[in-house]
């Protein structure tokens, strides 16, 4: 493909990076990035990777809009209240920039659907946007077997949390939390609360990562645990090591076929 003058002009500030470059925002607009869920983190997320002009958008969200999302949901708008979550998302990537397609799946996740989803356009990167920990598990078990790269983020209070998998370059989210925590272990995400921009800097850090990944350029977060916390504005990069037993991605998986874990319950990693 070649750039027309006016996306010259809307993504200059890309193209006159070396690393990037009209070649690089071609690759960009050739992308399909996938986000599972547009709460906290897939809001913002969405929003910047739209602007950046992926070409190709999944939003994925069986939820609608409710006032108390407005304090860090920044895709929807105070008349979206009561509006399908999906809906809403792509009106607001529409009316942002025409080059970008979105597809919407007004549906929950499941051991069910979720290849269907991602083989859908053919995702390149999935994002990991949810609140509860079933999902977060299935997400990540489903990219494994799929061999699919994907973020996944959390955030709670004021602390997130991100890392990065890529098929055969370093651990996946199993590797690090081998399994779900026990049912009300940990505090619910309308429990514990979350300072609203959380989910501005940990989804950006994920729509980061998904541009490098589209682009090829630079260093993505597999191997590493980034931890952020915003009361003392502190970030730490942890190396984390694959787990050779781990049950999706280790040396003899047990983990062969996707399945469901308890019904959702909001995480303390929330979105």
């Amino acid at each position: 493909m070649s750039l027309t003058n006016e996306q010259m002009e809307r993504y200059s500030r890309h193209i006159i990076l070396k690393q990037v470059g009209g070649k690089g925002q071609e690759k960009i607009l050739s992308g399909k990035v996938l986000i599972i869920g547009t709460g906290g983190l897939g809001a913002p997320a969405a929003m910047y990777l739209g602007a950046a002009g992926v070409g190709t958008i999944g939003l994925v969200d069986y939820d609608t809009v409710d006032l108390s999302n407005l304090q860090r949901q920044i895709i929807h708008q105070t008349q979206d209240v009561g509006k399908a979550k999906i809906d809403s998302g792509r009106e607001t990537l529409a009316a942002m920039n025409p080059d970008v397609k979105v597809h919407t799946y007004d549906e929950q996740v499941t051991a069910a659907n979720i290849r269907d989803i991602i083989r859908d356009q053919d995702y390149d990167f999935i994002l990991d946007g949810t609140d509860n920990f079933p999902a977060k598990f299935l997400i990540n078990d489903a990219c494994v077997l799929l061999k699919k790269p994907f973020s996944h983020a959390g955030i709670i209070r004021f602390q997130g949390q991100t890392m990065t998998y890529v098929p055969g370059e370093g651990p996946c989210y199993r590797c690090v939390f081998k399994e779900p925590p026990p049912k009300d272990a940990v505090p619910t995400c309308r429990q514990a609360g979350v300072l609203g921009v959380m989910g501005g800097v940990l989804g950006t850090l994920q729509a980061t990562e998904a541009l490098k990944y589209l682009l090829g350029v630079g260093e993505l977060l597999t191997g590493h645990l980034l931890t952020y916390d915003a009361l003392s504005m502190t970030f730490r990069k942890v190396k984390i090591p694959s787990n050779k037993t781990c049950a999706v991605c280790g040396e003899a998986p047990t983990i062969t076929e996707l399945f469901d874990y308890d019904p959702p319950v909001c995480t303390s990693k929330v979105g």
